[in-house]
């Protein structure tokens, strides 16, 4: 994980200038010459660490309530690269006399490199002292975006002012928590400071040309891209953001030859079917988008996206046994697009392995049996495992699902998961009667209407289907619009320092 070495290194620089200009407060007070700190700051001077240590553990001894030598001590110790006995140092200093302001900074300095959250009291009561202090400024921000606090963390970053002009990662992660805010064109203006750093990063300029297509600029972010489209060997990523902001500026001809040239680059590249897809979609040149489609298909016949992708242009024509074979293909490639996102999050978090998953399910239940969130997630995680009807498995699954709607009437994903359960039993009406009432609390709940186009078909009631063909198309559209954003947005974060553990 990047620890922001350029704003660390500047920090410790700063530290032992202010140490020094401390501690060298002799020479301009007369009265002071004779001080016990006099011979620590000649060898700090001298950069001879070891016997500045040894000198202050002496004056110590006969001054151990000076605030000064202890200070004077720590910024030994922290020269030395001994941060242990540099915080006790400090520590010791801050006791004597809290308003020690570089033993203040010395101790936040080590807590910020050790990313502890000790160190936010000590810049917060630094800056109590020194308001307009950037470097104090700058770490707080830092520590705040580690934290995941983009609120406390820009403001920060906007008093540490000109400091960042020459800290890459400190820009990027000001921008990362503006771009989070939604405060788009501050995230614009803030990744160009970081782009004027380093302007013949390819990376750089992808970067800042998404921050300026979620900002709504397409021809700013035209103008980002053009250093890296006159290049001979442009990369497929570069052409298929040139293509969204040609699209966004209204320029459709150049973004579909720019896609098409994408496409000769990366032929198995899902995500530029989908987005010629949604230019089809857009211009209602359905056909056009099933054949490109199916030319994907051909080359990654288990693409489930680009099923579902297919199935909406289909829609768009009233093919509807088409779309519905598209749909239901989809969800056979991938059974987690049927899978909620409470159930997807915590099969994330289990990379995937539901055995791991279920056994996280069970040892919280056992702790809360009348959850109704971990009852359905049992529920859910038992069907995706497969249990079979009849089995313990699938029983268990069944009640827990019912458990967990009584608990819980306004759980549509409940609702959902006991209809498809209700499905493999033969169960239609029951399984009707479950997505209708889960569409009634979430009218955008896209595995509900899938599952009652499934239920209908099996009781032979047709009339609704065409109408609920639609309203799939319509909702998986929004939701692939929605997953445009968040591609551009893990974009920008892929290049943004990232939290430390």
């Amino acid at each position: 994980m990047k620890r922001f070495p350029e704003l660390s290194m500047m920090i410790r620089r700063i530290l032992a200038l202010a140490g020094l200009l401390l501690a060298c407060r002799s020479s301009v007070f007369p009265e002071a010459t004779q001080s016990p700190t006099e011979p620590v700051t000649s060898a700090l001077r001298a950069r001879d660490y070891d016997k500045a240590v040894e000198l202050s553990r002496a004056a110590l001894e006969t001054s151990p309530e000076n605030a000064q030598l202890w200070t004077l001590q720590g910024i030994a110790f922290a020269s030395k690269g001994d941060n242990k006995d540099a915080l006790a140092a400090f520590q010791r200093a801050l006791k004597i006399s809290p308003n020690t302001i570089a033993a203040l900074a010395g101790a936040a300095q080590i807590e910020y490199q050790a990313n502890s959250t000790a160190a936010v009291p000590l810049l917060n009561h630094l800056l109590q002292l020194r308001p307009e202090e950037p470097t104090a400024h700058a770490m707080l921000a830092v520590m705040e975006y580690r934290r995941g606090n983009c609120a406390a963390a820009t403001s920060h970053f906007a008093k540490a002012g000109e400091l960042l002009d020459s800290q890459v990662d400190a820009l990027h992660a000001y921008a990362t928590c503006l771009v989070k805010l939604k405060r788009m064109d501050e995230a614009v203006t803030t990744f160009q400071r970081a782009l004027a750093l380093r302007p013949q990063d390819p990376r750089e300029h992808l970067v800042l040309a998404s921050i300026q297509l979620m900002a709504k600029r397409p021809q700013d972010a035209l103008a980002t891209l053009e250093p890296l489209l006159q290049v001979k060997d442009v990369d497929a990523d570069t052409l298929q953001l040139a293509s969204t902001a040609y699209e966004d500026a209204g320029d459709t001809p150049q973004a579909v030859s720019t896609l098409r040239q994408a496409l000769l680059l990366a032929p198995r590249n899902i995500s530029l079917y989908l987005d010629f897809a949604n230019i089809c979609f857009t211009h209602e040149s359905f056909q056009v988008g099933i054949d490109v489609i199916t030319e994907g298909l051909s080359l990654e016949p288990k693409a489930d996206d680009l099923y579902v992708a297919r199935g909406v242009l289909y829609v768009q024509l009233a093919q509807y046994d088409k779309a519905e074979a598209d749909f239901e293909r989809a969800y056979e490639l991938n059974p987690n697009q049927s899978l909620s996102t409470a159930a997807q999050g915590l099969a994330a978090v289990q990379a995937n392995d539901l055995d791991h998953a279920l056994e996280s399910v069970q040892t919280k239940l056992a702790r809360k049996p009348n959850d109704p969130l971990l009852l359905y997630l049992q529920a859910d995680v038992l069907s995706q495992k497969g249990a079979e009807p009849g089995s313990p498995e699938f029983r268990l699954a069944m009640q827990s699902a019912k458990r967990a709607v009584a608990l819980q009437p306004t759980l549509p994903a409940a609702r959902s998961v006991l209809a498809k359960l209700y499905m493999q039993t033969g169960q239609y009406q029951e399984a009707i009667e479950q997505c209708r009432k889960a569409l009634a609390i979430d009218p955008k709940d896209q595995t509900a209407v899938y599952r009652l186009i499934q239920a209908l078909r099996k009781t032979g009631d047709k009339k609704e289907l065409p109408e609920l063909l639609q309203r799939l198309a319509q909702l998986r559209e929004q939701a692939t619009k929605e997953e445009k954003e968040h591609y551009r947005y893990k974009l920008f974060e892929e290049d943004t320092p990232t939290k430390q553990p």
